[in-house]
């Protein structure tokens, strides 16, 4: 491993190398910052361009540098203008845009690029102690284990229910789980809920709902109601308030230490990513928060916006582990990156670090250095991306459509896609009025997918249910999924008993 390291650190830090990193990071990081445009578009893009350079281990570092670079950026766009076009950072916007709204933009983007930092660099660490070991720990979980992963997933909107809101959550779960039916499915390939319409047989795209759900409605909004608006003055004095105060980061690094390790231990399974990983660090988190003086979460908590940033950038450094030591692609992104790695005729798996040392461990050792541009490069620049809030509400609405409609466009490259934004913007609005939250559709629409595919394998494995029991970690990820449900309905009542004690006395 000493040695390993040695001819990581003397290839990583070669200029040819370094060069790759800052210019992958400076490339994801702006791309990551347009609505629609995520690391799997700016990627496949980049192939030709890696492929050109000949040097595998430089043509990966730049791609790698993409990747979480565009991870890193992502969140801009969430924070300043609600329009998350990665589904990575959709757990952003739920507090880091009401942050911006409080004329707390400048400081929303600061916590969320060192919250990025630390989930990466940790994630570094931990890939490059422990990758052989959880490479194995991967090959564990099978359909069943994969399916309650899933289910833990769902189980997040529970950290989505205020009181009495439990009921309304759960219905939008269900109506996202029913959107994620429509097209074809991938066990029977046969379309569902098309009505004949063969633009819907591929389905509907996360990109056209992701801007449905938060952007559009936000320029409606906008629209409806002048005084979510805030005057030019009043953003400024917002934007020169970027530093972290002592309390503020005392608060957080627990959150940040926790979110480091579980972002990267769910990045590490084939099929996760950056998306639950995220989900997942915001539901712990306001489950386990039970200081009544923090602000609640989804209006503008830090620790709310530190966990999900801190949970997806930990998750994409986990997710090399399965594609550097066994070859297995963990995300969509991880998939176009193997790809490009055959391309370049680099076979990743179990012999990659003996084979090829300088490959693994440059990539490894790239990521430190890449956190550390990406933080540097992202601070001094926060007051200026700040000032998107000072532009003038007439122009910042017709600027958010049409960040809207572009990535939907671009994204999906079908004009039906349009038409689908704004009949489900229209639906949004709606929803947003009576009071429904709108994030638990948008978990069910994106684990609906994978939990169906997987329990379907596994009924199909086991010729029935009989893997619920069966399998002790499959039960025991399902005993989690019960506890997130429920610790927030026992906290609820506990507290409802302690008032009526104190009121009786």
């Amino acid at each position: 491993m000493l040695e390993g390291l040695m001819i990581g650190l003397s290839t990583a830090l070669s200029l040819e190398m370094l060069l790759m990193v800052i210019g992958g990071c400076l490339i994801g990081t702006f791309i990551g910052m347009l609505p629609g445009l995520g690391p799997m578009s700016i990627i496949a893009i980049m192939i030709p361009v890696a492929i050109s350079i000949g040097d595998p281990a430089a043509a990966l570092i730049l791609l790698a540098g993409v990747y979480y670079g565009a991870i890193f950026g992502g969140s801009t766009s969430s924070i300043l203008i609600n329009a998350p076009g990665v589904a990575g950072t959709v757990a952003t916007s739920f507090d880091g845009y009401p942050m911006a709204r409080a004329g707390k933009a400048g400081k929303a983007l600061t916590i969320a690029a060192v919250a990025s930092f630390c989930g990466g660099t940790v994630g570094a660490i931990l890939l490059m102690g422990f990758a052989p070991m959880l490479a194995s720990v991967a090959l564990l979980f099978h359909s069943a284990e994969y399916f309650a992963l899933m289910v833990v997933g769902l189980s997040a909107i529970a950290a989505f229910a205020g009181n009495g809101q439990v009921t309304k959550a759960l219905a939008m779960t269900l109506l996202g789980l029913m959107l994620a039916t429509v097209g074809e499915s991938a066990l029977f390939n046969m379309p569902r809920f098309t009505y004949g319409m063969l633009n819907l047989q591929s389905g509907i795209g996360f990109i056209t709902l992701a801007m449905a759900m938060f952007a559009l409605p936000e320029a409606l909004f906008l629209i409806l109601d002048p005084s979510r608006s805030k005057s030019s003055s009043e953003q400024q004095q917002a934007i020169k308030n970027l530093r972290i105060s002592k309390q503020e980061a005392k608060s957080i690094a627990p959150v940040v230490g926790r979110q480091s390790v579980l972002g990267f231990l769910i990045g590490v399974l084939p099929g996760a990513g950056a998306t639950i990983a995220s989900f997942l660090g915001y539901a712990v988190e306001r489950n386990l928060n039970t200081n009544s003086k923090d602000v609640e979460f989804g209006k503008g908590s830090i620790k709310g916006l530190a966990a999900p940033e801190t949970a997806n950038n930990a998750a994409c450094t986990g997710s090399f582990v399965p594609l550097l030591t066994l070859g297995i692609p963990g995300s969509g992104t991880t998939a176009i990156l193997l790809g490009a790695l055959i391309a370049l005729n680099v076979t990743p798996g179990p012999r990659l670090m003996v084979d090829q040392p300088a490959i693994f461990w440059s990539v490894i050792i790239s990521m430190y250095i890449g956190n550390l541009v990406l933080l540097i490069l992202n601070l001094p620049l926060i007051p200026y991306i700040a000032k998107i809030l000072t532009v003038p509400r007439a122009y910042l609405i017709p600027f958010i459509l049409f960040f809207t409609l572009m990535g939907v466009y671009i994204g999906q490259n079908n004009a039906v896609e349009l038409m689908i934004l704004i009949v489900l913007g229209v639906l949004a609005t709606i929803f947003r009025f009576a009071g429904y939250p709108l994030a638990p559709l948008l978990i069910g629409f994106i684990l609906g997918p994978m939990l169906e595919n997987n329990f379907s394998r596994s009924v199909q494995l086991f010729d029935g249910i009989s893997f619920l029991w069966e399998r002790p970690m499959t039960g025991g990820l399902l005993a989690i999924a019960l506890l997130l449900v429920l610790l927030p309905t026992c906290r609820h009542w506990l507290e409802q008993r302690k008032k009526a004690i104190t009121a009786n006395s």
